[in-house]
């Protein structure tokens, strides 16, 4: 068993440095810049719709029955939502479009959760001192919304969005299965040609994009997120830094 290990430890990377496999609309270059695709275009539509309802929510206090319905879809087996959604559109539409636009619209389904989970609860769990503070300054609703609480909720929020960005790189490698491109071809392509050495290669694939956005998102985080609210005491990072959000709003 050792030796088969390494036999296939060693076709599998024979498989990743191989030129030929990186060549072409077949590479992995290729695979993967649609693979990025598919996951920058899901994210971006499901942060448009869900950021904004999840922090109005965490604002006013109405409509968590939203919140609890969006977390029930979590239980939704993707694979089962994804071949739905396609035997839906496949009449309805001709060409690549047939799969593609369903499997964004699954992949926007499934990020959507996390994405209004971190609004919410970053702008529920604002201090209501620097709330309190700030209406007390002369501040709408709407710029208590966007000028304190979103830039307190920062850390959530961007908590949710790295759930989702991996939740939405898993999920498009099985979407392959319903012949759209990505890295999750040489799972699917492997799997019918019994080349096990492209499937672990494909896995692998995957899994380094996964922790290099996740990573990058980290980076983002750190950068944007000012320097009060990532400490380690949760009760400090909360009073002050919304106390100092309140403030230079108001000075803003």
């Amino acid at each position: 068993m050792a030796e088969g290990g390494v036999l296939m430890i060693g076709s599998v990377w024979r498989w990743l440095t191989n030129g030929a496999n990186w060549q072409g609309e077949t590479g992995i270059i290729h695979r993967l810049l649609e693979h990025l695709q598919y996951s920058g275009e899901s994210l971006l539509i499901a942060a448009l719709i869900a950021l904004p309802i999840g922090a109005l929510i965490g604002h006013t206090g109405k409509g968590k029955w939203i919140i609890a319905v969006a977390n029930a879809f979590r239980a939704i087996p993707s694979l089962g939502l994804l071949f739905v959604v396609a035997m839906w559109f496949v009449s309805r539409l001709t060409g690549d479009s047939a799969y593609l636009v369903p499997t964004i619209i699954v992949l926007v389904i499934l990020a959507i959760p996390p994405l209004l989970a971190g609004a919410y609860s970053g702008v529920s769990e604002v201090d209501p001192a620097a709330r309190d503070a700030a209406y007390g300054m002369g501040m709408s609703g709407g710029q208590v919304l966007t000028r304190v609480e979103v830039p307190c909720a920062l850390p959530l929020i961007f908590s949710g969005v790295r759930s989702a960005a991996l939740q939405i790189i898993a999920t498009a490698t099985i979407a392959a299965a319903i012949s759209v491109g990505g890295l999750g071809r040489y799972l699917i392509d492997g799997l019918a040609g019994s080349d096990y050495a492209q499937m672990a290669g494909g896995a692998i694939l995957v899994t380094v994009l996964a922790l290099v956005v996740d990573g990058a998102l980290a980076v983002i985080q750190q950068l944007s997120v000012p320097g009060g609210l990532r400490t380690t005491d949760l009760s400090r990072r909360k009073q002050r830094a919304a106390t100092a959000a309140a403030e230079s709003a108001h000075a803003a």
